[in-house]
């Protein structure tokens, strides 16, 4: 008679735990990040792909493909319509205000994020309650002070109007992001011998770098697409920026959607272009200015 004893022992494999807790998160990512991202890039990438079409294929034509493919629109776009003009003027402006805007709120910004001083507070609560206002409500007062300076029908114009409805944001953002690095890099370049100026331009400038493109990177796109003052302020055809130019592709009862989407995608090119090569830098930028120092 066998007892339990001699009996051999079947052993199994042991199961790789690392293996079955893979398959255990990846069944739910499929459902959880997966379908949202599909749908959401389903709402995204569509429109932008009938611009395409719209853009390349011949006037009169019905193909869901852009084939065979045609540079017409383009050409009444740049050189009929005055496109070329339309694209540098917005360059200038956008580029200007870029300038601006991140130089401002860069002082700004180290101001709240590195002194302590009476108006501190009231001068945030000044800057947040400024994003509440539309800019819809500001071209009263503005379209009266830049007609008082001569800045009506004026590129400089444009170009303060934008750096002014930006700022607010762009220097909360940077003092967001001044405040995560210590003050002990700027005192222990001081107690060497810079001044806080220099100590500044060593110590703060190259650890501020990501900040700056993002801040940089809104004032930009901000710019760029701003509508309401290019029309509002600007009166002159050949001082139109992109997002006014386009609007009078549009006439009164009929729309060449060939030439308009023309237009819109020599607007979205360049800024498409800045946008994937400065997107790590832009990522860190808001990640870091996002945190409460």
């Amino acid at each position: 008679m066998t007892t339990t004893a001699d009996r051999p022992v079947v052993t199994t494999p042991p199961q790789d735990q690392s293996e079955k807790v893979r398959v255990h998160r990846t069944k739910p990512r499929v459902f959880s990040v997966g379908l949202p991202l599909a749908v959401y890039l389903l709402f995204t990438l569509v429109p932008f792909y009938w611009m395409i079409v719209f853009a390349f294929r011949p006037a009169g034509s019905n193909s869901m493909l852009p084939w065979p493919i045609t540079l017409d629109h383009f050409d009444t776009v740049w050189n009929t319509l005055g496109f070329s003009f339309f694209f540098k003027n917005s360059l200038i402006v956008a580029g200007l205000s870029l300038v601006l805007t991140t130089f401002v709120a860069l002082a700004t910004g180290y101001a709240l994020a590195r002194f302590k001083f009476r108006a501190k507070i009231p001068l945030v609560m000044a800057l947040l309650c400024s994003q509440f206002v539309p800019g819809a409500m500001l071209l009263i007062p503005l379209f009266q002070v830049f007609r008082e300076m001569g800045l009506v029908n004026n590129l400089f114009g444009l170009i303060v109007a934008d750096t002014v409805f930006q700022l607010p944001l762009a220097a909360m953002l940077m003092a967001g992001f001044i405040s995560q690095i210590p003050v002990e890099l700027e005192e222990a370049a001081m107690v060497d011998g810079c001044s806080r100026l220099k100590a500044f331009r060593i110590i703060m400038l190259p650890l501020l770098r990501p900040g700056l493109i993002a801040v940089g990177s809104f004032a930009f796109i901000g710019s760029w697409n701003n509508f309401l003052f290019g029309l509002m302020f600007i009166s002159s055809q050949d001082k139109f920026t992109l997002p006014v130019g386009l609007s009078y592709t549009i006439g009164s009862y009929n729309v060449d959607f060939g030439v308009l989407a023309a237009g819109g995608l020599i607007a979205a090119v360049p800024v498409v272009a800045v946008f994937a090569v400065i997107q790590k830098y832009l990522v860190q930028g808001l990640s870091a200015g996002a945190v409460k120092g």
